[in-house]
């Protein structure tokens, strides 16, 4: 495969998963805000702006994160942008893609770019959640389980866990302020799962166990890194010895980071890793980082290295 099919199926999956992350993250931080009218709205704000990588002003409301996470065109760090990344980088690769995928990411973005859409954000935002589950539907059931598959899904594992540690971490910034764990549960998709696993009893640390160590659910933190390890041995597998540098093979770094921080996360006992959540999230997104650019290094030679805000 063309090294620049690779690069752009790998950042398909960053985006789209990207895209379902932000409009869910969002929608359940201002559903927080409805629901209870004592939640002070400038620090559950700056909390979600904090941990999507946005240096929140001194007073945000409402207003500025819906601006800055989902209308924004310009920065596939927004919804928008995240969907317009996604199907610029689907038109890139159309020759290994199905016609059913294309059309699922081309219809999403004509439809996302309608002008009447900001009058109805909640609306909105479960439209994109339920079109991005949507294209990750089509593509299980029309992709060949070969490398093309392994990169898309590759990509989706990484961002997947870097949103996790993001959230995580402002969770433990803001402290008792901030929203809780069963917020966050809600904002990855893993409430009502999490009941079913607790049995109906919520507690805060259970509810931080599950979304970053439970080893079954596919959205917790250990699942995402440690699908990411596997889309790794089974490229390695694909395309042979890697080359190697002066820090060693250049193949074996994104596999040897993600599995460092997964043994670390998975071997720790869990109250030390829930009184130190804060740095040991900052390891996980720098770990994703790291393996990500190795990734480009490997697969990717003749590609320019992407920042998480970056274009593709």
């Amino acid at each position: 495969m063309l090294s620049r099919i690779a690069e752009s199926l790998y950042w398909i999956g960053r985006y789209v998963e990207r895209a379902e992350d932000t409009s869910r993250i969002v929608d359940v931080h201002l559903s927080l805000l409805l629901e209870d009218p004592w939640a002070p709205e400038d620090v559950v704000c700056a909390s979600l702006l904090s941990a999507m990588g946005h240096e929140p002003a001194d007073s945000v409301g409402r207003a500025e994160v819906l601006d800055t996470l989902a209308w924004d065109a310009t920065t596939p760090a927004s919804v928008l942008g995240a969907v317009a990344a996604a199907r610029e980088n689907a038109r890139r690769s159309r020759e290994v893609i199905s016609a059913e995928l294309w059309e699922n990411i081309n219809v999403t973005w004509h439809e996302a770019s309608r002008p009447g859409r900001r009058a109805h954000p909640h609306a909105f935002l479960t439209w994109v959640r339920e079109r991005m589950a949507t294209f990750n539907g089509v593509a299980d059931s029309t992709l060949s389980r070969d490398e093309a598959w392994q990169f898309l899904v590759l990509g989706r594992s990484i961002e997947r866990a870097d949103m996790i540690a993001r959230l995580a971490a402002a969770r433990a910034l803001a402290g008792p302020a901030g929203p809780s764990w069963v917020t966050l549960l809600q904002s990855c998709g893993a409430y009502q799962a999490f009941l079913r696993s607790a049995r109906g009893s919520l507690d805060e640390r259970r509810s931080a166990e599950f979304l970053l160590l439970d080893p079954l659910f596919p959205r917790s933190l250990r699942s995402a890194l440690t699908r990411a390890e596997r889309c790794l041995e089974d490229l390695a597998a694909l395309h042979g010895p890697a080359q190697s540098n002066r820090t060693g093979s250049i193949g074996s770094q994104a596999q040897r980071v993600l599995g460092m921080i997964r043994s670390e996360l998975e071997y720790a006992a869990p109250a030390e890793l829930l009184e130190d959540v804060y740095e040991v999230m900052g390891r996980v997104q720098s770990s994703c980082s790291m393996a990500s650019d190795a990734i480009a290094q490997r697969y990717f030679p003749h590609g320019v290295v992407l920042s998480w805000d970056a274009v593709s």
